[in-house]
C-alpha cells in the first residue's frame, strides 16, 4: 500500500462512522419508545401520592417532591376497593388484625372528691337549758377517743332533778307509812325519767339513790373515737335545749364521690371494686366498694354522683381531697371486636378497611356497640377472621375516596363507562386547562328537552381532552354531579 492508501482507508471509516450516526439519530423517530413495548401496561393516570383529589395524566411530583402513584387498569373498583403492590404496602407501614371476639371490659375514669361517711357523724348536744362550765376539747381537728370528755357544764333543772331524786330515795329508805312511800316512789320515778332523758349515766344515778349528794356540773363526753369536725361551745356560754355544741366524725372508712358523665352511668354497677387515686399518694393505690349510684342528675355538669365506701387506715384520707376514681364496667362477655385504630370515624358513620386479599382494600361501614380502652364491639359490617388495617389506614381511605369520586363522576381513564347518564353531540368550541371545562356547541339533548345551544361542561379528568382542539366534532355522555353542574365523564373525536 502506498502513501495515498492510508489516507483513503481513513476517509472510507469517517463515512462510514457518520453514517451510522446518523442512523442513530433517526431511529427514535421510527421504532416504538421503551415504555410502548409490546406487552407492557400502560398507566391509566397518576395519582395524588397523599390521596388528595388530585391526577395526572403525565408523571409528576407533588410540592413535598412525592412522585405521584401510577394507577394502571384493574386496580380500581367501583366499590371503593383499591389494589396496592406489596412493595407500597411495605413502605406505607400497613399492619392488619384479625377481627376475633374478645371480652370487653372498659375502666371509666372520674374524678371525686373524699367526703365523711354520713353514717358516722355525731352531733354532741345537750336536752336542757345550761351553761358551759368548762371545755376539755377547745380546738376544731383535734382527735378524740370514745368516752373522753369534751366539756362540762351547770344547769339548774339538772340540779333540781337530782335533789329530787336523792330526796325521794332517801325517803323510801326512811320507815315511812304507806301513803308516804307511794308519794315518794312517783317524785322519785318522774325524777329518774327525766334524769335519765338528759343522758345521766347510770353510775351517777346510783351514787344518787345512795344517798349521795347530786353533782353541780354534767360532763359529756364523745360518743366515737373520731375528729371534733365542729365545735360551737364556748367557756361560759348559755345554750339551750338542742344546741349542737360539738360534732364529732369518725374517719376510719371514708366516702369517695366519683362525677360520672350520663352517657356511662350504664355501665356502672354496684358492688363491683373500683380504685382510688390521691395527688397527695402518687404511690399509693386504694380500693373501695361502689355501693350506691344516685338517682339524681347535676344538670350543670350532666354528671350522676356513684358513692365510693373505702377504709381508710392511719387516716391518710383527709375529707374535701381531690380524687381519681377507676369504675370498672360490667363486661358483656365475648363479643366480636376489632381495634379501635382500625376504625375511621367521620362522625356520622364508622368504617374500617378489610384487605380482601391480593393486595387490594376495600372500605367497609360498620356499626360499633361497647368499648374498652383498646377494642370496639362490632354490631354489623365485618365477619370474625376478616383482616382489618390499624395502620396507615387513612391513606387507604383517602385512596378509596378518591377512587369512588371518580367512579361517581365516571370511569377512570381509559376505561369503559359502566353507567350512562345523558348524551349529546356537537362541536368542541374552547378548552380552559386552568378550570378543566370545555365549551361545547352541542344539538338538543331529548331526554333533558334542551334546545341545541352553546354550553360549558366540567372534565371528570383533564385527559379526556387530550389530542383534541378547538373545532372537533365530539360525541360526549355526561352527568349532573350537582344542581347546575354538568360533569363529562366521555368524549369521543368524529362521531355523530
Amino acid at each position: 500500500m502506498n502513501a495515498k492508501n492510508p489516507a483513503i482507508f481513513v476517509a472510507i471509516l469517517l463515512a462510514a462512522a457518520g453514517g451510522y450516526w446518523l442512523g442513530q439519530r433517526q431511529a427514535p423517530a421510527d421504532s416504538p419508545a421503551p415504555a410502548a413495548q409490546a406487552g407492557e401496561r400502560q398507566p391509566l393516570y397518576y395519582r395524588n401520592p397523599m390521596g388528595l383529589p388530585d391526577t395526572s395524566t403525565v408523571p409528576k411530583k407533588d410540592p413535598m417532591g412525592m412522585d405521584y402513584i401510577a394507577v394502571f387498569a384493574g386496580e380500581e373498583k367501583a366499590d371503593g376497593s383499591v389494589r396496592i403492590n406489596p412493595e407500597r404496602i411495605q413502605t406505607l407501614g400497613v399492619r392488619t388484625e384479625a377481627v376475633a371476639k374478645r371480652s370487653l371490659a372498659k375502666a371509666l375514669r372520674a374524678t371525686g372528691r373524699v367526703e365523711v361517711d354520713e353514717r358516722r357523724v355525731y352531733a354532741v348536744a345537750p336536752k336542757f337549758e345550761g351553761w358551759v362550765e368548762r371545755l376539755h376539747v377547745n380546738a376544731t381537728g383535734q382527735p378524740v377517743g370514745r368516752g373522753q370528755a369534751l366539756f362540762e357544764v351547770y344547769s339548774p333543772e339538772l340540779v333540781s332533778a337530782q335533789r329530787e331524786y336523792a330526796l325521794a330515795a332517801r325517803e323510801l329508805g326512811a320507815g315511812t307509812n304507806a301513803d308516804t312511800k307511794a308519794a315518794m316512789s312517783q317524785v322519785a320515778e318522774a325524777a329518774l325519767i327525766r334524769l335519765r332523758n338528759w343522758d345521766i349515766s347510770e353510775e351517777q344515778v346510783k351514787a344518787l339513790a345512795a344517798g349521795g349528794e347530786g353533782k353541780r356540773t354534767l360532763t359529756f363526753r364523745s360518743p366515737v373515737a373520731g375528729v371534733v369536725t365542729e365545735k360551737k361551745a364556748v367557756q361560759g356560754m348559755r345554750f339551750g335545749p338542742g344546741d349542737a355544741l360539738y360534732q364529732v366524725a369518725d374517719l376510719s372508712a371514708v366516702w369517695v364521690i366519683a362525677e360520672v358523665p350520663e352517657q356511662d352511668i350504664g355501665a356502672v354497677k354496684t358492688g363491683a371494686k373500683a380504685e382510688v387515686k390521691i395527688g397527695a399518694y402518687p404511690d399509693k393505690v386504694f380500693t373501695g366498694t361502689i355501693a350506691y349510684v344516685y338517682p339524681t342528675l347535676k344538670a350543670e355538669t350532666r354528671t350522676v354522683p356513684v358513692r365510693i365506701e373505702l377504709a381508710n387506715p392511719g387516716g391518710l384520707l383527709k375529707p374535701a381531697m381531690y380524687a381519681q376514681v377507676d369504675l370498672p364496667t360490667a363486661s358483656r362477655g365475648s363479643v366480636l371486636a376489632v381495634p379501635l385504630s382500625a376504625v375511621i370515624d367521620s362522625g356520622t358513620r364508622q368504617v374500617v378497611i378489610v384487605r380482601t386479599g391480593d393486595g387490594r382494600f376495600a372500605p367497609r361501614p360498620v356499626r360499633l356497640g361497647a368499648r374498652d380502652d383498646a377494642y370496639a364491639e362490632v354490631i354489623e359490617g365485618v365477619s370474625e377472621g376478616e383482616l382489618v388495617v390499624t395502620s396507615a389506614n387513612f391513606l387507604i381511605d383517602a385512596e378509596s375516596n378518591l377512587q369512588s369520586a371518580l367512579s361517581g363522576m365516571g370511569e377512570a381513564p381509559g376505561k369503559t363507562a359502566t353507567a350512562v347518564g345523558h348524551q349529546a353531540v356537537g362541536t368542541l368550541d374552547a378548552i380552559d386547562t386552568t378550570a378543566d371545562t370545555v365549551t361545547i356547541s352541542h344539538q338538543p339533548v331529548a331526554d333533558l328537552k334542551w334546545p341545541a345551544m352553546t354550553m360549558d361542561f366540567k372534565l371528570a379528568n383533564p385527559s379526556l381532552v387530550t389530542g383534541l382542539k378547538p373545532g372537533a366534532k365530539v360525541s360526549v355522555e355526561f352527568v349532573e354531579r350537582k344542581p347546575g353542574e354538568w360533569v363529562i365523564t366521555k368524549i369521543d373525536a368524529g362521531k355523530h
